[in-house]
């Protein structure tokens, strides 16, 4: 009856994970925002501005910033994923040889 115990942490798992996926679903789609504005705003900029640097605007500066940061935790979740990923396989395969072990010994008891 453990794989039972053992099954119920690989739903677990499986539920954490698939709300990480959402998480980073979210925050891709901030970046994805950050990308298209700072690309607005650099464009702005250089019409507005042909000689100088977009690095001397803040705006930019906060934008890249947070791009920046995102991408990070972007990278972060991810290899929470895959760690959780992982986990689920691990548990799945001691479930399946539990189950199997188990009808075995109720074959051979009898």
């Amino acid at each position: 009856m453990a794989f039972l115990a053992i099954d119920s942490q690989r739903n677990l798992f499986t539920l954490q994970r698939n709300q990480l996926q959402f998480e980073q679903a979210l925050v891709q789609n901030q970046v994805n925002w950050l990308q298209k504005e700072m690309a607005y705003v650099q464009s702005a900029f250089e019409e507005e501005n042909p000689d100088a640097s977009i690095d001397e605007d803040p705006y930019y500066l906060q934008l890249q910033k947070q791009e920046e940061y995102l991408t990070t935790r972007t990278q972060a979740i991810e290899t929470q994923v895959n760690t959780l990923n992982e986990e689920i396989s691990s548990s799945k395969q001691i479930v399946q040889n539990n189950i199997k072990s188990s009808c075995g010994l109720n074959l051979i008891g009898g």
